[in-house]
């Protein structure tokens, strides 16, 4: 059973996604604000959090950037908000998926089952898929699922980490945004490749000195992204 917490200020919101996540089978518990959401979260860790962007007080990006300075658990943004800067953005503070609301029960089981599958990325078989492989001053440990940059632990979301593990698991070879979007996020219908452009982006800033000259994940310029240290 996954544990559900969901952030959501409208009650006639809240009230519907709880009923339809339970009806799947979710243990879920739903508060109505950033300050509850985040003291749910250090009483009871749940398994992925659902939230909402215009919360009254703390606004849901600066729950999402919260949470992201000391865990890991999935984060999931459902909003009314559809403009490419509010999905960015809401990208960019940590969230692993967006859902433009209103959103049936069958979206959003969907979306919270392909997070939730990220949690232990399958790797592929390839010469390149070691166990621990050191690039520089970055050590990816592929059986424990952690990264390490000058020896010390990196937090990195789901898809961040999957990401990277995908990439470096194929170096020099070169993937366009839509196939990590199938790979990665298992969206090969409602993919938003603005998913991976700030997936790269978060990555590089956690573990690049320099996130303007990138040593590990390269961009090709109008395809794609390359695992290939400099």
């Amino acid at each position: 059973m996954t544990h559900v917490l969901l952030i959501e200020d409208d009650p006639a919101v809240r009230r519907g996604v709880t009923l339809g996540l339970r009806r799947r089978g979710h243990e879920t518990e739903a508060v109505g604000t950033g300050e509850d959401g985040l003291e749910s979260l250090a009483a009871c860790p749940p398994d992925i959090v659902l939230l909402d962007l215009m919360l009254p007080g703390m606004s849901g990006l600066e729950v999402c950037r919260r949470i992201r300075e000391t865990s890991q658990v999935p984060i999931v943004i459902l909003s009314a908000r559809s403009d490419d800067v509010d999905v960015v953005v809401g990208l960019e503070a940590g969230a692993d998926d967006y859902i433009v609301k209103p959103a049936g029960d069958e979206v959003i089981e969907a979306r919270i089952r392909a997070v939730m599958r990220r949690l232990a990325p399958s790797q592929p078989t390839t010469e390149a898929g070691n166990e621990c492989t050191t690039y520089a001053d970055l050590e990816i440990d592929r059986s424990a699922l952690r990264v390490r940059k000058h020896g010390t632990d990196l937090t990195l979301a789901p898809s961040e980490l999957k990401l990277l593990l995908f990439l470096s698991a194929w170096p020099d070879r070169t993937f366009s945004r839509q196939q990590l979007l199938e790979q990665v996020w298992e969206q090969s219908y409602y993919g938003d490749a603005r998913l991976v452009d700030a997936c790269v982006m978060r990555l590089r800033a956690k573990t690049e000195d320099d996130p303007r000259h990138p040593r590990y994940i390269q961009t090709v310029r109008g395809f794609g992204y390359r695992f290939g240290p400099l």
